[in-house]
C-alpha cells in the first residue's frame, strides 16, 4: 500500500520520498493535490542561496528559463508517482516538450506557485499543462509529455 494514498499536502520530507532528485536539484518546496491523478499546486520559494543565481548572471541574477520546465515536469512526476502503489519503483522522463513561453523572469526572493494538469495518460504516456505564476501573474507555460518508466536501483 502506498503510504501517501489519501495524503494531500505534502512538504519536502514527503516529496524526496517520491520524486528521485536531490539537493541541488530537487526544485520543488511544498505540493498540494487538488484533484488526485488530475491536478495540484506546487510552491517553489526562491532565494539568492540558489546555486544557479551565482552565474546566471552576476548583478542581474534570473533563474534560467529551462528550470521552470524542470519545476513542472518535477510536479507532473509527483502528480503521477504519488499515485502508484510503490512510487520508489518507477520513474518519469520527459519525452516531449510541445510548446513554452516564457513570459517574465524570475528573480530571487519570488515565490512561484506552479499548476499542474494531467492533459492526457495513454498507456505509460502522460501529457501535462503547466503554469508558473508568482504573484498572480503566469511567468511560464508549457505543454509537454513524459513516460512513465521503471526506475533502475543500485
Amino acid at each position: 500500500m502506498n503510504q501517501f494514498e489519501n495524503q494531500t499536502k505534502f512538504d519536502i520530507n514527503d516529496i524526496i520520498k517520491i520524486l528521485p532528485h536531490r539537493y541541488p536539484f530537487i526544485l520543488i518546496d511544498k505540493i498540494e493535490i487538488i484533484e488526485k491523478g488530475k491536478s495540484l499546486i506546487a510552491l517553489k520559494n526562491t532565494t539568492i542561496n540558489e546555486p544557479f543565481f551565482q552565474g546566471h548572471f552576476p548583478g542581474q541574477p534570473l533563474m534560467p528559463g529551462v528550470l521552470s520546465l524542470e519545476m513542472m515536469a518535477q510536479a507532473g512526476s509527483f502528480l503521477m508517482l504519488s499515485q502508484i502503489k510503490d512510487p520508489l519503483s518507477m520513474n518519469m522522463f520527459f519525452s516531449a516538450v510541445e510548446s513554452s513561453r516564457f513570459k517574465k523572469p524570475i528573480i530571487p526572493g519570488d515565490q512561484l506557485v506552479i499548476h499542474m494538469e494531467l492533459v492526457k495518460k495513454k498507456l505509460n504516456l502522460c501529457k501535462f499543462h503547466g503554469q508558473c505564476m508568482v504573484d498572480e501573474t503566469l511567468v511560464a507555460e508549457s505543454y509537454f509529455s513524459a513516460n512513465l518508466v521503471k526506475r533502475i536501483r543500485e
